[in-house]
């Protein structure tokens, strides 16, 4: 019981509204598992799509996991279209309901009584609880088959998977004591240069399957050991193949695993004693809150500016007027004085700057929406680095222009060395 299909509800979804951050998560997470994933769907939320969506997956494979639809309100139907498939009836949970009036009641607010609707389920369903929301999901089995059913706020399902589901599945599937994988991060090369240097390296490895996923600029490669393997010492050979794969792609290696760049970093860091401070123009204040998320960054972390406006790069950061004149904000000469400026003002070991054109306005033939300078300033230079990211996506620009500069320094750091003079992705 290794095959799942992923079913994401609401118009939003389907129109391109918003992204769909549910199924990259819980397709990372579910190739870690070492499970399969067979089929994605994004549908409506009218019936008769939802219908022919769950009748298909449910064929298909032996989970289907479906997030979204399952507020109180009358388009959404996940629920209650997916038990009228498993032949499932709807019955009222009172201890469902008493959580829902808990929760309204501790928030000061009265209860609709159309939010009722969510303390029904199945009884052959086990609930899932939301500790941050109101719609409780659904875990059930039956006829060989598995269902389940999250909420669509990203901040609810992943937490809803990540204690309650990812177990479950665990023991469900067989994968309890499967713990032989590897995940390699990289950043710094597409999803086809990391595919053509790992080509050979990616197919006919018996026993060990791999996928390549792109997740917010990085490329992940994973690898897990298939249940069953006759291989008598499975782990080294898989130490060896992730060996290989790092050898091949270098210094565009940032972690392994669990590891985060921003941890990397970190830990560089400290190991060195040295601080940093951070200038940003497009990204908004997002690298300093990727460093601040980690706790215990006051250690090396100085602190940073937001110089949305050539005013503010003038005045916080000590950028010649002449400079903004003749090449404008987003330019080479413009993001080394940013950093320098930064690192003189506060006497950091090392200051990094970001100025970009995020889009989806502003841009020009000659400096386009996704084109992006990263300076990283240190005694003794400073280097740039230059991104044309060519994306019709502002939050992605941005997310990608933060890691970027992030591991202008990590590569600096840990090799002394890295993307200078303008060198291009």
């Amino acid at each position: 019981m290794n095959r799942v299909y992923l079913i994401s509800t609401g118009y939003e979804l389907l129109s391109g509204a918003i992204a769909d951050s549910n199924a990259a998560f819980l397709t990372a997470r579910l190739i870690d598992l070492g499970l399969q994933i067979v089929g994605k769907s994004t549908v409506g939320d009218d019936r008769a799509s939802l219908e022919m969506t769950f009748r298909s997956a449910i064929a298909t494979a032996d989970v289907v996991i479906s997030t979204g639809g399952l507020g109180p309100t009358f388009d959404d139907l996940t629920k209650i279209v997916a038990c009228e498939i498993m032949d499932c009836q709807l019955e009222p949970r009172p201890e469902e309901e008493q959580r829902l009036r808990d929760y309204f009641e501790a928030r000061h607010r009265p209860m609709p009584e159309i939010n009722l609707r969510q303390a029904m389920f199945p009884a052959e369903a086990t609930v899932l609880e939301n500790k941050v929301g109101t719609a409780p999901g659904m875990y059930l089995r039956k006829n060989g088959k598995i269902l389940i059913l999250m909420p669509g706020p990203p901040r609810e399902m992943t937490k809803m998977f990540a204690d309650q589901v990812e177990p479950q599945l665990k023991l469900d599937c067989g994968l309890e004591n499967q713990a032989l994988r590897r995940t390699i991060k990289i950043l710094g090369l597409g999803e086809s240069q990391v595919e053509e240097l790992l080509d050979d390296l990616l197919s006919d490895q018996e026993g060990i399957t791999s996928a390549l996923l792109a997740v917010d600029g990085e490329i992940q490669v994973k690898l897990s050991l298939r249940s069953g393997t006759q291989d008598p010492n499975p782990g080294s050979r898989l130490e060896y193949l992730t060996g290989l794969m790092r050898e091949r792609l270098g210094k565009n290696v940032f972690a392994l695993d669990d590891d985060t760049l921003t941890a990397k970093t970190a830990r560089l860091l400290l190991q060195q004693e040295s601080s940093l401070a951070v200038a940003e123009s497009c990204t908004g204040g997002l690298l300093g809150k990727m460093i601040t998320d980690l706790p215990g960054s006051s250690r090396y972390f100085w602190g940073g500016a937001i110089s949305y406006s050539n005013s503010a790069k003038q005045v916080y950061l000590g950028v010649d007027n002449d400079t903004l004149t003749q090449h404008g904000a987003v330019s080479p000469e413009t993001a080394r004085e940013m950093a320098e400026g930064l690192r003189h003002k506060s006497g950091v070991d090392f200051a990094l700057a970001i100025t970009g054109i995020a889009g989806p306005e502003g841009g020009s033939p000659e400096k386009p929406v996704g084109l992006v300078y990263l300076a990283l300033a240190y005694d003794g230079g400073c280097k740039i680095r230059e991104l044309r990211l060519g994306l019709p996506d502002r939050e992605l620009i941005r997310i990608i222009s933060a890691k970027s500069a992030l591991d202008l320094l990590r590569r600096h750091l840990e090799y002394n060395q890295g993307p200078a003079g303008g060198g291009k992705q």
